[in-house]
């Protein structure tokens, strides 16, 4: 074998090895270009082991949102677990005289409800006032039909004070920053939380980032389609 022959074998060699992972990587892509990837539990509490068929299985129990009853924009008590049983909830936290990042979110809000007008498909949207004192059931429902809400779909919450703060904090963990619910605590995120029919949290969003807010839509959707199964 010439040196020639030796050296060509070497460079065809040196090609494969180096555009074959390229073109795998390619043809990976463009087989899951528009798959989409359906939405992770969060807050693992506890993992499980058992041994199966010769194997270590390990299962995850996932954190499930307790339930939080308030009153609605129609001064009627409502649990957001019993009342919207079987429904996919969308939920994020403001107060009606908020100069600043409450308009944004409302606004967004509203492109969600838009977004999933056209059919039934199970979702019901939850705003929840982090000032309950100020605002009285009367002015969330003013606050609600200034941005043409649809009631139906959508609840503007109030309520408890401690409960709010309790359930923005320690059951959706919206803020890491330690509180006790009085008047000196306060608590304004810009998260969105989609928690599924069976209360685990699928899905934090930045609720002022409008490609965080399609993202959600998105995942709300593929909530929608998942089909029943043993909780995780």
């Amino acid at each position: 074998m010439t040196k020639k022959s030796v050296y060509k074998g070497f460079l065809i060699v040196m090609a494969v090895a180096v555009l074959l992972p390229l073109c795998l990587s390619i043809i990976t892509r463009i087989k899951t270009k528009g798959v989409n990837k359906i939405p992770e539990y969060y807050l693992p509490e506890r993992v499980d082991s058992a041994m199966h068929d010769g194997k270590m299985v390990y299962d995850t129990t996932f954190h499930q949102v307790a339930d939080l009853r308030l009153i609605n924009q129609f001064s009627d008590e409502v649990s957001l677990n019993e009342d919207l049983k079987g429904k996919i909830l969308v939920v994020n936290f403001f107060f009606t005289d908020c100069p600043t990042i409450c308009p944004r979110l409302t606004g967004n809000m509203k492109l969600l409800q838009k977004a999933f007008k056209k059919r039934d498909l199970g979702i019901h949207l939850v705003s929840i006032s982090v000032n309950p004192e100020a605002d009285s059931f009367r002015r969330l429902r003013a606050f609600a039909d200034s941005y043409g809400v649809n009631h139906d779909t959508w609840w503007f919450l109030t309520g408890n004070r401690k409960d709010i703060y309790n359930f923005a904090r320690n059951e959706l963990r919206v803020t890491m920053q330690p509180g006790d619910g009085g008047l000196d605590d306060f608590i304004h995120t810009n998260k969105f939380v989609v928690l599924d029919r069976d209360r685990h949290i699928r899905g934090y969003y930045d609720g002022l980032d409008s490609a965080a807010v399609r993202q959600c839509a998105d995942d709300v959707i593929l909530v929608t389609m998942e089909k029943k199964k043993k909780r995780p």
